[in-house]
């Protein structure tokens, strides 16, 4: 159900202590506070396991803007945020106690939408409590964040014990690179511009390449993440997600239906890697003791809490081939890790070189003009062309000039919304476009368990990096057989 933009809505946060609240939800919140956003009977109820009342939540929602805020906070707008919110304090393990918060949410004219910022293991237990007191009845809705299990039958859990109390359009499965504006950008620049529309497939474009980069380590997450490695944590959502968008063909309308029916097929088109193509097309790896920004930081097994004996893979290349007549023979070459040179998030649409060199005399091999779009850093797009070079003298001399557009350089900083303002926003609006249904979410897990069962059979290691480097030399392989190299990131 969509309501209309000033419409007042209860937020329930559960997870009101953890991480994910005081440097994301918070930040946003004060944002959309900021840009009125928010209509002036909106509530913010932070749930969790503490004694707190709303005048110790607020200190820790300041306090918590002072650290994560890059900006100067502005009293104004955060006493009038601090007004909003509310503290109830229950374990959702005790079905009783969620009457506690029932009496809190005693305005009936406001929308309730409760956002699940804790780990799947205790959706069930929030979603029960909800169905105890009558707060799962539309238009309310939820929230829910990734990870969504660990494979296709733990994801298919999960989102059954979340179903089993909420239908499908009360449900909001976020995963935030889909509110990056240069994500919503490329609807715009693929099918609003006819250079782009019509030179969009395998007659045109010779690969695509998609980076996320990192330079952080794990971040105090080790528990977490040597249960789920760079596949799970990265590919199974951003990069699948990211993949789907730059590949889908045009949907009939900007509905929610109709672009998740294009993503869906694409994810239902990816040639599977199985143990006879594995070797050619993925190579996984780990990073050992390395040096960012003449800094010394410890292998991955040598972090904290590690288990000396992981072989959980930190950084991940692969080769994506799409089945289907739009994209056959065009490969998309993945990677993503962590303690990398910079951290950065980029798509390089590389096109195929005119079949006939005008000018090969002085120009022997002529290269492929490319579409980076970037989404962090420096928010952008550059289209790069082949030019000739200024002279009197009558040879054509070729090199590459870039057509740049950056978001900082022709917007104010404070117009470029952070995604999970974005999200918070459309969530409060009851529209599905930037999040993930339970198919999109099921078809990538398939395609995922996959590649996770044959790397199990093997009982490889993964391939050590330097820390600060660009993966394991191997990388390279998976893109150089086919005559090509990655796209070289400089920022």
């Amino acid at each position: 159900m969509v309501t209309k933009i000033n419409e007042a809505c209860d937020l329930v946060i559960f997870g009101a202590k953890g991480d994910l609240t005081r440097r994301k939800l918070l930040p946003a919140l004060y944002q959309l506070e900021k840009n009125n956003q928010l209509h002036e009977n909106t509530r913010i109820i932070g749930v969790g396991r503490a004694n707190w009342n709303k005048f110790f939540f607020h200190s820790i929602v300041k306090e918590s803007l002072s650290v994560f805020m890059k900006d100067k906070i502005n009293n104004f707008y955060l006493k009038k945020l601090c007004t909003r919110l509310f503290f109830c304090n229950l374990d959702v393990n005790h079905i009783e106690n969620f009457i506690k918060l029932k009496n809190i949410l005693n305005q009936k004219n406001n929308i309730i939408i409760s956002y699940f910022a804790v780990p799947p293991s205790i959706f069930g237990a929030i979603c029960r409590g909800l169905g105890a007191i009558q707060l799962n009845t539309p238009p309310t809705r939820i929230v829910i964040e990734k990870p969504l299990g660990t494979c296709f039958k733990t994801s298919q859990e999960i989102n059954n014990q979340v179903s089993k109390y909420f239908k499908e359009y009360q449900i909001f499965r976020i995963d935030h690179y889909l509110g990056k504006e240069t994500i919503l950008n490329l609807l715009t620049l693929r099918f609003a511009n006819t250079l782009f529309f019509n030179n969009w497939d395998n007659k045109i474009i010779d690969h695509v390449q998609i980076t996320i980069a990192e330079k952080v380590g794990i971040e105090g997450r080790w528990g977490y993440f040597d249960q789920s490695g760079q596949i799970r944590d990265m590919v199974q959502n951003h990069l699948l997600q990211i993949l789907s968008i730059v590949a889908m063909s045009p949907p009939k309308n900007l509905n929610t239906n109709s672009i998740r029916k294009e993503k869906i097929k694409i994810l239902r088109a990816l040639r599977h890697i199985n143990p006879i193509n594995f070797n050619k097309n993925i190579i996984l790896g780990q990073y050992s003791s390395g040096q960012l920004n003449g800094i010394s930081v410890p292998s991955y097994i040598n972090e904290d809490n590690a288990n000396n004996n992981s072989n959980t893979e930190t950084f991940v290349a692969m080769k994506v081939n799409i089945d289907n007549h739009r994209w056959s023979g065009v490969p998309f070459y993945l990677r993503t890790g962590k303690r990398l040179p910079i951290k950065c998030s980029e798509i390089v649409i590389s096109f195929k070189k005119p079949i006939m060199n005008l000018f090969n005399d002085n120009n022997k091999r002529l290269s492929s003009n490319k579409l980076i779009i970037t989404l962090q850093p420096n928010e952008g797009i550059t289209l790069q062309i082949l030019n000739k070079v200024p002279s009197l003298n009558s040879e054509h001399i070729l090199n590459n000039i870039d057509l740049n557009f950056k978001y900082s350089d022709t917007l104010d900083k404070n117009s470029l919304s952070d995604a999970y303002e974005r999200l918070l926003l459309e969530s409060m609006k009851g529209i599905q476009t930037l999040f993930v249904s339970r198919e999109e979410v099921e078809e990538s897990w398939k395609w995922i368990d996959t590649i996770i069962h044959t790397w199990d059979k093997k009982q490889k290691s993964p391939k050590l990096y330097t820390a600060g480097t660009w993966g394991p030399h191997e990388s390279k392989k998976i893109i150089q057989q086919d005559g090509r190299i990655w796209h070289n990131i400089n920022y």
